[in-house]
């Protein structure tokens, strides 16, 4: 009973914001899983009306309860179109960790987060170990995008194009962790992230050849791990405080101007979730996570913010390249962060920009959501991937690499023919036989 009652306690913490919810609907226009479905329980409003009454559902249903909450992309649509000013997604992110604290996490979810995400070091030595088995249960699908498939369907990977594990990660490929920045020009570090380390390394060779490009100083930390974002959305907020504590120790004795990444997942929950839903934290923490959520910066909105990067009427004089652009939703709906991204493909020399219809719709990636609702995603997908040809453009870039892998396992199961690149490796593909900018 001691446990029920520190559930509702935590319940309680969630009426004020639950209470802004006007029921409008305008959240309805908006939701990408709802265009697909129709179904009003799966609308923040529905899912909202529901956590009104999850003090007594909490009893009689959880699993439905949570089952409900996970069908949800955590895209930040309703949230950001909200008039009233709900935060949905922190709503959604809170209520998934009490029901979870009162559930319990599966045997799986344990391994999973705090026996793998939650040790970084540990995490390293296995997928590197993975990436040396995996060639023989994969086997090539498409040569252009560099896709794979399953040898034999499983229920993870089902019929599902993807990108295999890197053969050497990006944190096995730097040559050095620190160098000096030029004179009057700044220091970063570089929050590599899961996807860009373990299957897109040429996503963060691209970051390294632009700062040096620019004369930026550089330091990437050792053994860094994941921002924890696959542990929150499925309510582990131990696991998510543990790395969240792990970064904070690890990098308390360095010091830099700007915290990059170049994931757009990454960005967002270092900025906005480690300051907001850390468990506990000391007023220390709060203001160490507050100091680090100022200097965090997508690259895209450095290059062009910070450093002033910008088109120019040589930049697309000649181009040889389209491209198209998709907005990643933590990108953009969470950090209002759009016309960086294209002022930096404006800025690419040989790149032409088209623009594609509905540029900011939801990918259907939603991380762990692909991995439980599939079908939903693919679905989700298809729409973006129609507009993606519709322009008729050679690549299509992003900055997220979560949404890479989306664009990259439906484009390559239509046989389409087309590139999907971040928006950094594009830029410093341009910049590479360039003279040093100062």
């Amino acid at each position: 009973m001691a446990q029920v009652q520190t559930l509702l306690n935590m319940l309680e913490e969630l009426h004020e914001q639950l209470a802004v919810c006007n029921r409008c609907g305008l959240c309805q226009s908006v939701c990408p899983l709802f265009a697909t479905t129709g179904r009003e329980a799966d609308v923040a409003r529905g899912k909202l009306a529901l956590l009104n009454g999850l003090a007594q559902d909490l009893l009689q249903d959880p699993q439905g309860v949570l089952a409900r909450l996970q069908r949800c992309l955590l895209c930040g649509a309703c949230a950001a179109n909200c008039p009233s000013g709900v935060r949905v997604t922190e709503i959604f992110l809170r209520a998934r960790a009490i029901l979870t604290g009162y559930l319990g996490l599966s045997r799986l979810q344990k391994a999973v987060f705090r026996g793998l995400l939650a040790q970084p070091r540990f995490f390293h030595r296995l997928l590197a170990l993975g990436a040396k088995c995996q060639g023989f249960f994969l086997q090539p699908a498409d040569e252009l995008l560099g896709s794979s498939c399953a040898r034999f369907l499983t229920p993870l990977l089902q019929a599902r194009h993807f990108r295999p594990l890197a053969a050497t990660p990006f944190h096995k490929q730097l040559p050095v962790h620190e160098s000096p920045a030029a004179p009057g020009r700044p220091t970063v570090a570089f929050f590599v992230g899961c996807l860009v380390d373990k299957i897109f390394p040429e996503v963060g060779q691209a970051v390294l050849t632009v700062l040096k490009y620019h004369g930026i100083g550089l330091i990437v930390p050792r053994d860094q791990g994941c921002c924890g974002i696959p542990a929150l959305s499925a309510g582990d907020l131990s696991a998510f405080s543990r790395l969240v504590r792990y970064h904070l120790q690890q990098w308390q004795e360095q010091s830099w101007d700007y915290l990059l990444t170049a994931c757009a997942t990454c960005t967002a929950t270092i900025k906005m979730l480690w300051p907001l839903l850390l468990p506990e934290a000391t007023a220390a923490e709060k203001d160490a996570l507050g100091r680090l959520a100022a200097k965090t910066l997508d690259i895209s909105q450095f290059l062009v913010d910070v450093l002033g990067v910008a088109g120019s009427p040589e930049a697309c004089a000649t181009p040889t390249l389209t491209v198209t652009y998709h907005d990643p939703c933590h990108l953009k709906k969470s950090l209002g962060v759009a016309a960086q991204p294209r002022a930096l493909l404006q800025a690419t020399p040989g790149v032409h920009l088209l623009e594609m219809a509905d540029a900011d719709q939801c990918c259907g990636c939603g991380g762990s959501f692909t991995l439980q609702q599939y079908e939903i995603s693919k679905a989700i997908g298809q729409r973006k991937i129609d507009h993606i040809l519709a322009t008729g453009a050679d690549v299509v870039a992003t900055g997220c690499p979560a949404c890479m892998l989306q664009c990259l396992d439906l484009l390559s199961q239509r046989r389409a023919g087309r590139q999907v690149r971040h928006t950094i490796e594009l830029y410093a593909q341009a910049l590479a036989n360039l003279p040093p900018s100062r």
